[in-house]
């Protein structure tokens, strides 16, 4: 009854505290990755300048954890305590951010940033499956957009500080920011390790239970037996509730299509992801500031695109997520088509309206994905989500770097935005029959919120 009490809507989600607690952590390691983020895309592009291939290289190695261990990192989040495990996750990032700082150039830094997406992996589900945990399912809607709200908030204002404290200071400046503000994204979850304890199957309780019967008589060996009996039912179960997050995400359709129609997006879009410093380096050579700017205009587009979704607390799926690939690859077929000399403001309007497209897009994707998920599953579809994610990420990148290697930056992007607003036109025009679940409950409104909780 107590946790009824807890999970009951409030009149504002911020009255409920573990929510500001995570809340404000979410924000601190958000801010912190963008910082980090754009010092390390300064460093690697402009001055190492390095070429399109070992650009493509950084997300590669940072997509590999995702895709060895994205499930199983869903599943380990939804048995233990998620705060835990994403405090753990904040010190192992802010202790490989700072050991960047001795890295003397690219081939040092790709390992470290594949290890520190490792523990990215584990953290991401804990996050989702936490929201879910201490949200009431009134609220979840708000709390996404929030999250998201953080998110895209942090593309404007980290940006533009890191290039702050680049042009003060330098790049190892930002990094240090950035393993800081991981500190103290796990500092503000510790009063929140006690919640969400690990799911134990009725065969784990049969395995305690007969262990506690047993007598103190019995014999060394006959413990170790049990201890393995033990392990082997944990093993077992662990593999069980792995498999069971694959079959739901099979047999919900609603789930299945969401995931395939942004899979086929983003095949697109990781391919020039990290790229954008190469095709600014064409259209402002030496202007290292033009990165954070246009990433920070991106940031405020889908900034004001989420505090609207958060005021109307609705979206169909097909606007949300055909509408918002339309906005997407129409920027970056619009960014493509640029010309040297280009000015500033163009280029902020192009970046405002793919941030636009991504807050939609991302916000929809996001809460489909845990509305339609019963609570002690989320870790687990999240989990399969970073795996796919993680997989397109390993070839996509390679690809983006070959075309633009043999057909220049700008072509490159026009060709890929053009794939993407094609692909969200057929979700706008094709949505009754790709989300045909229940069309009217992918309305994302909150008296439907309780309905599928």
């Amino acid at each position: 009854m107590k946790e009824k009490k807890e999970l009951q809507s409030t009149p504002s989600i911020w009255r409920n505290g573990r929510f500001r607690r995570m809340f404000a952590a979410h924000t601190a390691a958000s801010f912190g990755d963008w910082f980090d983020a754009i010092a390390i895309q300064v460093l690697v592009a402009y001055r190492w300048e390095a070429d399109p291939m070992m650009i493509a290289l950084i997300p590669v190695v940072m997509a590999l954890p995702g895709l060895l261990l994205g499930s199983i990192a869903g599943t380990l989040a939804d048995r233990v305590h998620k705060a835990r495990l994403m405090i753990v996750c904040d010190a192992a990032i802010a202790l490989l951010t700072l050991v960047i700082l001795a890295v003397p150039g690219p081939a040092w830094l790709l390992p470290l940033l594949g290890l520190r997406a490792a523990a990215g992996v584990f953290q991401m589900p804990s996050q989702q499956g936490l929201t879910r945990t201490v949200v009431a399912s009134d609220d979840l809607f708000r709390a996404t957009s929030l999250n998201g709200l953080v998110n895209q908030a942090s593309k404007v204002a980290g940006p533009l500080l890191g290039a702050m404290t680049l042009t003060v200071l330098s790049p190892q400046a930002c990094i240090i920011l950035n393993a800081l503000l991981r500190l103290c994204s796990g500092l503000l979850l510790w009063p929140l390790r006690g919640i969400g304890p690990a799911l134990v199957s009725t065969d784990q309780q049969a395995v305690a239970a007969g262990q506690q019967g047993k007598s103190a008589a019995h014999t060394a060996p006959e413990a170790d037996e049990a201890k393995m009996r033990e392990g082997h039912v944990r093993a077992s179960r662990f593999f069980n509730q792995w498999r069971e997050g694959w079959a739901f995400l099979w047999r919900s359709r609603m789930l299945l299509h969401t995931l395939i129609f942004g899979l086929f997006g983003l095949i697109a879009i990781l391919m020039i992801d990290y790229q954008f410093p190469t095709l600014l380096r064409v259209l402002a050579p030496g202007n290292e500031s033009l990165l954070g700017w246009l990433v920070s205009a991106i940031g405020a587009g889908a900034v004001g695109c989420m505090l609207v979704l958060n005021r109307l607390n609705r979206i169909s799926a097909g606007w949300g997520l055909g509408g918002g690939y339309v906005l997407v690859g129409g920027a970056i077929a619009a960014l493509g088509w640029a010309r040297p000399g280009t000015g500033l403001p163009v280029l902020l309007m192009i970046g405002a309206v793919l941030g636009v497209g991504n807050g939609l897009y991302i916000i929809t994707q996001n809460y489909i994905l845990q509305a339609k998920t019963p609570a002690d599953m989320v870790g687990r579809v999240f989990g399969i989500q970073s795996t796919v994610i993680g997989a397109i990420m390993v070839l996509s990148p390679l690809a983006g770097g070959v075309l633009i290697r043999i057909a220049g930056a700008g072509t490159a992007f026009v060709w890929i935005g053009m794939t993407v607003g094609i692909l969200g036109l057929a979700g706008l025009l094709l949505q009754s029959v790709i989300w045909r679940e229940s069309l009217a409950d992918s309305s994302l409104t909150t008296e439907q919120n309780a309905d599928l909780a």
